[in-house]
């Protein structure tokens, strides 16, 4: 299927072009003539280089690493777009940054998703685009429509080509990521494991038992987040404790803060699977490493989101 360009333009910012212009390629259309870049004193600079008056526009910014300088520079393109009589502008965001901080865990806690959805509609969005969202719930968030594209389906397909067969068991790293896990183990035709975690402060975890049979199975860990990576990597020793043959490791959004890198490079995972929603730099690449594009996947929902078409049906098997 192709979209009907004449009336879409694609956008991006400095966080992830590469991806923006793979979506570009997948469209068949051109990156729309957007600089941005900094005053002398450190402020954002946006500058549109073409007209956009009745246009279609889908702005590619996800707000990862570093965030608040990405965010800034989404909240200035759109308010450009709106300013610039856009006919209606889509904020196409990969990896939603503060979706961790969805909720008051403790007293005087902000809800910063919830001020970050503000921010994205007081600016001019009239639409969100976003990837393996932390918490599903920030879709409530926001009184326009919010289309959460699964990343899930992009990984999958790359499992199926690996031959694991009956073999293969799913592993969710808590119970919070048992609806990622089982939809992955449904498209792999697996069976399900969790973890059951305990996490004594912020970015450390620990690893108490496992429900379910992973002995002599090829143990797929899924998490929607790779951060500090303590909890995959916990979760692959644990697997190999408990007799798995072997231990792959999947996510969405390789964030790889802090200790992450080394982490990953010293635990007892044969391969790391990730996609491209961030960027991943040469100095955070691993041997064991492998990248998926989940361009396709944004591309397609923008072809049927700009001819009005349903996009859940992406996702029904």
């Amino acid at each position: 299927m192709k979209a009907s360009r004449w009336r879409m333009k694609l956008f991006t910012g400095n966080a992830n072009p590469a991806l923006a212009q793979e979506i570009a390629e997948y469209l068949g259309i051109p990156m729309g003539d957007a600089k941005v870049s900094h005053f002398s004193d450190g402020e954002i600079s946006v500058a549109i280089g073409e007209s956009v008056r009745g246009v279609d526009v889908f702005v590619v910014q996800p707000t990862c690493t570093p965030v608040n300088e990405n965010l800034m520079e989404l909240l200035i393109m759109i308010d450009a777009f709106r300013r610039a009589s856009a006919a209606r502008i889509n904020a196409v965001i990969p990896y939603y940054g503060y979706a961790r901080q969805d909720r008051k865990t403790r007293a005087r806690d902000p809800i910063t998703a919830k001020l970050v959805s503000n921010l994205i509609v007081e600016a001019g969005a009239e639409r969100v685009v976003a990837v393996d969202l932390h918490a599903t719930q920030i879709q409530g968030f926001y009184d326009i429509p919010v289309d959460h594209l699964p990343g899930v389906a992009t990984i999958a397909e790359h499992f199926k080509g690996k031959g694991l067969g009956k073999n293969a068991v799913i592993l969710s790293p808590d119970v919070g990521g048992v609806t990622r896990a089982r939809d992955l183990a449904e498209k792999l035709g697996a069976p399900l494991a969790i973890v059951d975690k305990r996490r004594p402060a912020p970015n450390v975890s620990e690893v108490m038992n496992v429900i379910g049979d992973v002995e002599d199975k090829a143990v797929i860990i899924v998490d929607d987040i790779i951060d500090t990576a303590g909890t995959i990597c916990a979760a692959s020793r644990v697997m190999l404790e408990k007799g798995a043959r072997e231990v792959y490791a999947c996510c969405t959004h390789p964030v790889m803060s802090g200790p992450a890198i080394q982490r990953l490079a010293e635990a007892p995972i044969k391969e790391i699977v990730v996609t491209n929603t961030i960027p991943t730099p040469a100095d955070k690449k691993l041997p064991n490493m492998t990248v998926l594009s989940i361009a396709p996947l944004v591309g397609e929902a923008i072809v049927r989101i700009h001819e009005d078409l349903s996009v859940s049906k992406l996702f029904e098997a």
